[in-house]
């Protein structure tokens, strides 16, 4: 029956995107195709989750959802936001450190930073400013398709001068109209008091879909929604980031751990060229004697023989780890699981595999990365892969460590022209970022089962990420239908009280006639 029941919702769902979709054509694009980027276009028209996130944001009401895509699209093209690039912003606002990306909260969100005191209200710089907002909204959309943010405004230290309703108004419009789904909470940290005032008018423009995500917290408090390895000293956290510019701070990817440690990084193998190295990623882990530290193996021809000699141990390799399910097709590589990883706390629930598979007619060098380096051990981290063949790579927690939400892996590829005699690092550091392919996936933490479970932990059944997402589009549903039982109840409720008033004085009315007429028959 809940069977039969998510398969109708789905094909509802369906049906509300191709009416948004034949709408928006017959009613928003036939006459004014000019008021949109074509990119935007042709976008809504291939990419189901856009619809579907504008729908969602709407409650599946087409006729709302098509004036938000109306207002969205314009407003891209009048911004230029699919050409905006950090070379179109002026520098000095990188410079400044007041907007930026780092960390996450505890649900595993990005968390949207936007110090107020270095905000200055100025009318000659607003419209870059709100390019700039544009830009890493953009930037982390790209990057992260479908996974919101956490935006939090520190007030610290801030005063009525650092208060731009405007631009506020604007930010808070990204997120009500511009990029539905996009924002998971909004958090406001240490305000002053005489700012009450005016964030109760900021809490009207939210609108009643969007209010629930305000929350207001002290220092104290704040740690109720972000762990202190992301909370900067001033909030009581222990995150030792400080901001600065060049490069952008949001890539928080690092080498991760191999087999016997971390491996060097390729800024360290670039200042320290030619001395002894981290040990060989492909050295048994199991040999305990201690010996030489090698130098690090580069070359394309060794590793391809060391990935031959791996190829016996493969199996023993991947026993016990979690297959993934789904699979993201990439331009170099397809990528299975193509959105995250699943990690337990059981035994058998610390392992993940990344099945990486050629899909061009040239060897791809690729390479791992992670954002919790120390939790994570990856074999091989960095290798390559021939025309049409596929490469498996284990992810296991290290020691005693938990995953978390937070954590996030990506998976880098590039095509190697000249084969045989490359080195790998000096590959990776003269190929230009317009050829490398990048993926990313994040983690996913299994919730505890019971001992009485364990026998359908290697179960075909897809208990990852694309159950996730139609729990979570069902619950979108049922949330949305919720609502709008209440609406109508709330004006079943409102007629009812009406229909009682009209009977009371209906039936005072009569009271009065019948009064009035025993008092003509007396008086008659």
């Amino acid at each position: 029956m809940a069977e039969l029941d998510q398969h109708e919702g789905e094909q509802d769902l369906e049906k509300k995107i191709e009416e948004t979709r034949q709408r928006f054509k017959n009613e928003l694009l036939q006459d004014s195709a000019d008021k949109y980027d074509s990119r935007d276009v042709e976008r809504l028209q291939t990419d189901d989750a856009l619809v579907e996130g504008y729908l969602t944001w709407r409650l599946y009401v087409v006729d709302d959802a098509l004036k938000m895509i109306d207002e969205s699209l314009q407003w891209r093209k009048e911004f230029g936001v699919n050409d905006v690039s950090e070379s179109t912003i002026p520098r000095w606002m990188f410079e400044t450190g007041a907007v930026y990306l780092h960390g996450y909260d505890k649900e595993g969100n990005k968390l949207f930073w936007f110090k107020v005191k270095l905000h200055v209200k100025d009318a000659k710089t607003i419209l870059d400013k709100k390019k700039y907002v544009a830009f890493w909204l953009e930037r982390y959309a790209k990057k992260e398709p479908g996974m919101p943010l956490t935006v939090v405004f520190d007030m610290s230290e801030s005063g009525l001068s650092n208060i731009d309703m405007e631009f506020v108004k604007y930010v808070i419009n990204c997120f009500k109209v511009y990029y539905p789904k996009f924002l998971s909470k909004m958090i406001i940290v240490d305000m002053p008091w005489i700012m009450n005032a005016a964030w109760k008018i900021v809490k009207s423009w939210l609108g009643p879909e969007a209010i629930s995500k305000l929350k207001f917290a002290s220092k104290s408090e704040v740690q109720t929604f972000i762990g202190p390895e992301y909370l900067p000293p001033h909030m009581g956290g222990t995150d030792p980031f400080k901001y600065s510019y060049p490069p952008l701070p949001d890539d928080d990817f690092q080498t991760p751990i191999c087999d016997n440690g971390p491996i060097v990084s390729e800024d360290e193998t670039e200042s320290k060229e030619g001395e002894m190295e981290g040990k060989d990623t492909l050295e048994s882990s199991f040999n305990s004697e201690v010996a030489v530290k090698p130098k690090k193996v580069h070359s394309l021809s060794n590793s391809l023989r060391a990935e031959d000699n791996d190829k016996g141990d493969t199996s023993a390799r991947t026993k016990g780890a979690r297959k993934p399910m789904t699979t993201f097709k990439g331009l170099l590589l397809d990528v299975s699981p193509a959105e995250e990883l699943s990690f337990g706390s059981g035994e058998m629930e610390k392992k993940c595999l990344i099945i990486l598979s050629n899909v061009t007619k040239n060897q791809v060098a690729f390479k791992v990365r992670t954002t919790a380096p120390e939790k994570y051990r990856v074999k091989p981290s960095s290798s390559c892969c021939e025309p049409g063949a596929s490469v498996d790579i284990v992810v296991s927690l290290h020691g005693g460590s938990q995953a978390s939400p937070q954590d996030r892996f990506l998976v880098m590829a590039a095509e190697m022209d000249n084969v045989g005699s490359q080195e790998l690092a000096q590959f990776w550091k003269e190929i230009p970022k317009t050829k490398i392919m990048e993926h990313r996936l994040r983690c996913h933490v299994l919730e505890s089962v019971k001992p009485t479970m364990s026998l359908l932990r290697d179960s075909p059944v897809d208990t990852g990420t694309s159950g996730q997402q139609e729990l979570n589009t069902l619950l979108m549903r049922m949330m949305a239908s919720n609502l709008r039982m209440e609406q109508k109840l709330s004006t079943c409720l409102w007629v009812q009280k009406v229909l009682i008033g009209l009977v009371l004085v209906l039936m005072v009315l009569n009271l009065l006639c019948l009064y009035l007429l025993g008092t003509t028959q007396r008086t008659s």
